[in-house]
């Protein structure tokens, strides 16, 4: 997403949206340990708290114009998940199946957008078929109030001021618990969750909420200090489907 698209507000709390745009309110959190691979001189903080992910064969980093913008998910062979607000800038591009973002994997491009007319998603087919471990997307119940549930992405580490500067080499993940509905950057359904050992930040966006290894939710906003919002994809099945097959 672009750094001066404006911030949305929720109606609870003005939550700024999880793409690139700086926010004045997070604060850094304790550094995580990094995976083995990964030196001392090039380790850092993930999420902001929560720690480094070990295993998401359907994770998705998204590229604009071969700049590093959002997160996703890959839930069909030529289909990725992620948030509206993160395809506007055009040259999309995806590394699927890597816990690195700049190696490995599976390197597609985005040849058409399908976004939903009033809610943070958007599916985007692919120039090839990639072959892997697809997302498993939740139906209504899939998740509920209190639950301890996990978020993953690429996004800032900590406040830097422009939160493209602070992206994080290595997918991260955190626990956030569940606090009830609310709306996404579009108005559209959402899961609201509160921080448990992390919260997400920009870049982020578009990133997979995981209820008992099912996809429940697209991350849309966030305060970066105690409460991300998610758009609810177990109420948007039917439109998934109906473009994606799944």
């Amino acid at each position: 997403m672009r750094t001066s698209r404006l911030i949305p507000a929720l109606a609870a709390a003005a939550m700024a949206v999880l793409g690139l745009a700086p926010t004045a309110t997070a604060q850094a959190a304790p550094a995580a340990s990094a995976p083995a691979a990964v030196s001392e001189a090039t380790a850092v903080q993930p999420i902001i708290g929560g720690g480094y992910a070990s295993n998401a064969p359907w994770a998705a980093r998204l590229f604009s114009n071969g700049r590093q913008t959002c997160s996703a998910t890959i839930i069909a062979p030529t289909w990725i998940l992620t948030a509206k607000h993160c395809v506007s800038g055009g040259g999309l591009s995806f590394r699927i199946g890597s816990l690195d973002q700049t190696s490995g994997g599976t390197v597609a491009n985005g040849v058409s957008i399908h976004n939903h007319a009033s809610s943070d998603l958007s599916l985007v087919r692919l120039d090839r078929s990639v072959a892997g471990t697809y997302a498993r997307l939740g139906q209504p119940g899939s998740v509920s109030v209190n639950q301890t549930v996990q978020v993953y992405g690429w996004g800032a580490t900590y406040q830097c001021g422009s939160e493209a500067n602070c992206q994080s080499q290595y997918l991260k993940v955190a626990d956030v618990i569940v606090s009830g509905a609310c709306r996404d950057a579009y108005n559209g359904s959402a899961i609201c969750a509160r921080r448990g050992n992390g919260i997400t930040a920009g870049g982020d966006s578009g990133g997979p909420m995981m209820a008992n290894g099912v996809q429940v939710g697209v991350a849309s906003t966030s305060d970066r200090q105690t409460t991300t919002a998610y758009t609810n994809v177990t109420a948007y099945r039917s439109w998934i489907q109906s473009i994606a097959g799944v």
